[in-house]
């Protein structure tokens, strides 16, 4: 099977259109005030239109409270929501069950306890996505972390891996790890939030191709 490709943090439509005709399977959308890749409900409402049913649209939300959380999700129709920050396993169960839509949880992979932690999430979220640890922001800081501490890990859900991945390694992130699915942000970008296409098309031809 080949690797799932998700480019988080677009932003425009040429971005879209370029991830898209590259071949990535996932389109991240992020509504996070923070975020130098935020975009409000009204634009990302614009962009998901321009997202084709063959690709799945994925909102990211962090820390989101009930209603930001019911609103987006209402309005954007995203196909999965990615929560990328502190929410408990209470919680996504609950998004997931509440609202039927595909729930993700990102985790910052610091050590082998966080594996240990992840546990309390099964059956609580359809799919892990194990990051780089938290700094400013949650994510999307364009640092990787210990690849090996994955080895040997009997997921029980399906899982991707996050982190500082660029169109130079992540070709080595898959041998690596295995893994089902890989996402990037800043790895594809010339400035913070903004995007390069050539970057977008390069790396989704090495995940390709790994």
């Amino acid at each position: 099977m080949s690797t799932q490709i998700k480019i988080c943090g677009l932003s425009t439509p040429e971005t879209i259109e370029a991830a898209v005709d590259a071949g990535a399977t996932h389109i991240g959308l992020v509504h996070f005030e923070p975020s130098s890749r935020h975009v409000s409900i009204h634009d990302a409402v614009k962009l998901r239109r321009l997202i084709p049913s063959s690709v799945r649209a994925v909102l990211l939300l962090v820390n989101a409270d009930v209603k930001v959380t019911g609103t987006a999700i209402g309005e954007i129709k995203p196909d999965v929501v990615q929560f990328h920050g502190r929410e408990t396993p209470e919680w996504t169960g609950a998004v997931r069950q509440r609202l039927g839509i595909e729930v993700w949880k990102a985790l910052g992979l610091k050590d082998a306890g966080t594996l240990e932690r992840s546990q309390k999430y099964v059956g609580n979220v359809d799919r892990f996505l194990f990051d780089a640890p938290a700094k400013a922001l949650p994510g999307g800081n364009g640092e990787t972390f210990r690849w090996d501490l994955l080895k040997g890990h009997e997921h029980q859900v399906p899982w991707g891996l996050a982190g500082g991945l660029t169109p130079d390694n992540v070709t080595e992130a898959i041998r690596s790890t295995g893994t089902e699915l890989v996402d990037t942000s800043s790895g594809v970008e010339s400035a913070p939030g903004v995007k390069d296409v050539d970057l977008i098309r390069a790396f989704c031809e090495a995940a390709k191709n790994a």
